[in-house]
């Protein structure tokens, strides 16, 4: 079997099949959309899960009078039968992407928007000139769209208006393709002007898909769906396709047999095991799914090197400013439970899928809604109580997990550095142990922790909030007599004072003093004191330091010579 290149970041399907990249057919897509007979269909599925390119086999397919026929040769859509193909070629395709909204500003997301609109304009232009259908004052209208000078009036309907021309020129109605929905909506939420491109996307949406006599079907794609009250009013004819929903759930994201097949492809077969733990854990209905986008970058890596590590490809393109939010935000209780997530717990936390950027923020139940419609928590069970729906959410794989961390490493070193901490720099250079071990028990209190309370976890939690002592240098694991001190913070002079730390970690409450005399014994049993001397100080403090969960204890022994 001949080796093919791998689709990274690829999403237009004719280029696809054109350069012959490896290909994972998902061409029944097609043949579900006319049997179910769905007029506007919205799929949400977390980013990088195969939305877009879905959404370019579409338009390839319906496409009129394209000549794509080649492009699906041997295909599982080809073999479906007559009446499938038959409809391959036979209308006008209206595709657009809302990513390139995706900007800083109102006016420049807006501009955006019109100019994605006008190129589908012009894309469409000479099939309808040459068709001499358009009336005068039509044809002003849609040139007038096409090179970016309509009025307000003009776009606000102009997705209905190029459907009704195409009908009326073509003799068919519109295949309607919008690839990314939501994508405006989020950025305006996080940049400050919400309300006003909710008006515009709604009046845009709201007047192609509802009683559109010109409109065969519609497709829509988005991460989150957004409640019918602020953008799909009235909108009876929709069909939502979620994360929960079982019908389609297996033509986004990568089954378990396409992954076998993909490794089988490529001679890794010995590399689902890795794959499966760092990729896989999404469930999508009752299928299981894993990231599309993370198993084709690992595979690649592979391509160089068949025992490349694994590495979180999808935090490198997802926007983690959900997760941020959540973290930010978090109170005791739901510090408390990311910890048991990170930890490979789950929570159970009621769902509904009617809800809204500003909802984001209202509740932190909305806050796990969101974070489990976006691909940052997967589904372990459903159930009912009340009128309520229930899912135990989990963490999916080890990439996500990576994200939590990192997003509450960044959180915890940008909280520590706005902190005032010179009451625990005093305590610690000072000898007073006491103060100390209160003053790190209060901050553990505040933070996130993982790692299963493992000693590098207060290591890390220490060393931070150490790193901007002053004066002092802050030696971490470095050399030092026999062995390799936790902390060591030094003057830069040989006449100011030094100090080392050693740290412990209990498995009881019970336990923090012995772990204390430990420490301590440790460094004078490893002479960490020795290399300090030798440099000329003689002013030294020994810390034993010792963790429970979040409490702390700590001993001190003082040598002056």
């Amino acid at each position: 079997m001949a080796w093919k290149p791998l689709p990274i970041g690829v999403d237009n399907f004719k280029n696809l099949i054109d350069n012959g990249y490896y290909f994972v057919d998902k061409t029944l897509l097609i043949r579900e959309l006319l049997d179910r007979k769905g007029e506007v269909n919205l799929f949400t599925r977390p980013r990088r899960f195969g939305k877009t390119l879905n959404m370019s086999m579409l338009r390839y397919f319906f496409e009129l009078e394209e000549d794509n026929e080649r492009l699906f040769s041997g295909t599982k859509i080809m073999a479906a039968g007559e009446a499938y193909r038959e409809l391959l070629g036979r209308f006008p395709v209206i595709s657009l992407s809302f990513k390139s909204m995706k900007q800083p500003t109102l006016a420049l997301s807006v501009e955006m928007l019109k100019k994605t609109v006008g190129e589908e304009y012009a894309r469409h232009w000479r099939k309808v000139k040459e068709s001499g259908q358009l009336s005068r004052a039509a044809g002003e209208r849609y040139q007038r769209i096409r090179d970016l000078k309509g009025t307000d009036a003009d776009y606000a309907d102009a997705l209905r208006f190029l459907s009704e021309c195409l009908h009326s020129c073509l003799g068919a109605k519109a295949v309607i393709l919008i690839d990314e929905y939501d994508v405006p909506l989020e950025n305006a939420y996080f940049n400050g002007f919400y309300d006003e491109i909710l008006a515009l996307i709604r009046s845009l949406l709201e007047s192609a898909l509802k009683t559109n006599d010109s409109l065969e079907f519609a497709v829509v794609t988005g991460c989150l769906r957004i409640s019918r009250e602020s953008i799909f009013t009235g909108l009876n004819n929709l069909k939502i396709m979620s994360v929960t929903s079982d019908t389609y759930a297996e033509y986004f994201g990568f089954t378990l047999d396409e992954v076998e097949e993909l490794l089988k492809f490529y001679g890794l077969e010995a590399n689902m095991e890795t794959v499966l733990q760092w990729y896989d854990g999404y469930r999508f209905g009752s299928t299981e799914v894993c990231n599309p986008w993370s198993v084709i970058n690992y595979v690649d890596s592979c391509s160089h090197n068949k025992n490349a590590f694994a590495r979180p490809y999808w935090s490198n393109t997802s926007s983690n400013s959900i997760v941020r939010t959540l973290v930010e935000k978090a109170d005791l209780s739901v510090r408390q439970e990311i910890e048991a997530l990170i930890e490979g717990k789950t929570i159970t936390k009621p769902v509904h899928e009617d809800i809204t950027y500003e909802d984001m923020e209202s509740t932190q139940d909305n806050l796990w809604n969101f974070l489990f419609f976006t691909g940052y928590l997967k589904k372990i069970r459903e159930y009912q109580e009340g009128d309520g729906i229930y899912i135990e959410m989990a963490i999916p794989n080890r990439e996500v997990r990576y994200i939590y961390k990192n997003t509450v490493l960044r959180w915890f070193e940008e909280k520590t550095a706005g902190k005032e901490l010179s009451p625990l720099y005093e305590s610690i250079l000072n000898g007073n142990a006491g103060k100390m071990a209160e003053l790190l028990s209060d901050n553990l209190m505040e933070t996130i922790s993982f790692y299963d309370y493992q000693e590098s976890y207060y290591h890390g939690f220490l060393a931070g909030m150490l790193k901007n002592i002053g004066d002092y240098i802050v030696l971490s694991n470095r050399e030092a007599g026999r062995g390799r001190p936790d902390i060591i913070l030094k003057y830069p002079s040989a006449r100011g004072r030094a100090v080392i730390i050693e740290i412990k970690v209990s498995e009881t409450y019970q336990g923090l003093e012995e772990k204390c005399d430990e420490a301590l014994r440790q460094i004078e049993d490893q002479r960490y004191a020795e290399g300090l001397q030798n440099e000329g100080y003689r002013d030294i403090i020994k810390y034993g330091v010792a963790f429970f969960r979040k409490e702390c204890m700590v001993k001190v022994k003082i040598s002056k010579k």
